[in-house]
């Protein structure tokens, strides 16, 4: 028999192994720049603000037996991470995205340090993802991965094992909407691009003894930053009414 201390022990672990591997791959918390006993807290508060409301989904499927314990631990790590995983490839797209505009327009030559994850990246393309990530926490996008960790027990039960096709499906449906949100936000950009190389090609071959293209540069990075200062606003309001509408709707 199990007692009901070593049930609610067993339970916080298996309700922190959804919350906290959704947590470590979530965008924001999951950052280089948030220390890890941060994270750790963060996740350890969250289990146990919401164990009470997950205690009936939990305590009656804990068991201390091996052969038991062991697979519900695996599959609550694979669910957790798979919900923080969705949200994520949505700011990954915006920072593909933010890449490429920072290219199209003529800023992509030398990479700086990024501000979430460290690694070498266009400063222009980390001014729009940061920004990005920034207004999804003010519109409290992390409570609406807290309302999905709970409501996911509904969906992925703690006695059902974790679904892989179920997983690879959204994965796969996920990338397709959060590349067709953001490639609709950085058209602009890359009409832009397009038309400017287009007219500087143009030039170059009716007037080949002029070095066009380093005549022509500062004109293309004004013409960009025009763009992307007027354009930016509407950008990243686009891009959170998006993600929204898609993490609630899924």
């Amino acid at each position: 028999m199990i007692t009901l201390t070593e049930s609610a022990v067993i339970a916080a672990f298996l309700a922190f192994c959804r919350v906290g591997s959704c947590f470590m791959v979530m965008p924001g918390l999951s950052s280089a720049r948030v220390p890890m006993q941060v994270r750790l807290f963060v996740a350890v508060a969250v289990t146990g603000a919401l164990l009470s409301s997950l205690w009936d989904a939990i305590v009656p499927h804990v068991s201390r037996q091996p052969g038991v314990l062991v697979p519900l631990v695996v599959s609550e790590i694979l669910t957790g991470g798979l919900i923080g995983l969705l949200a994520r490839l949505y700011v990954m797209a915006l920072q593909f995205m933010g890449s490429a505009v920072a290219m199209l327009i003529g800023f992509g030559g030398m990479g700086a340090p990024g501000i979430e994850n460290g690694e070498p990246s266009a400063p222009l393309g980390e001014i729009i993802s940061f920004s990005a990530l920034m207004l999804l926490f003010v519109f409290n996008f992390h409570h609406e991965i807290v309302r999905a960790l709970v409501a996911s027990y509904e969906i992925a039960p703690l006695n059902t094992a974790f679904d892989a096709r179920g997983a690879l499906i959204s994965i796969t449906d996920t990338i397709s909407e959060a590349f067709l949100i953001v490639l609709r936000l950085g058209s602009p950009f890359v009409a832009y691009a397009l038309l400017v190389n287009l007219t500087i090609g143009f030039v170059n071959k009716l007037v080949p003894q002029i070095p066009v293209y380093f005549i022509s540069l500062p004109m293309v990075l004004a013409g960009g930053l025009i763009l992307f200062y007027f354009g930016i606003a509407t950008m990243l309001s686009l891009f959170a009414d998006g993600f929204l509408a898609a993490t609630l709707g899924r």
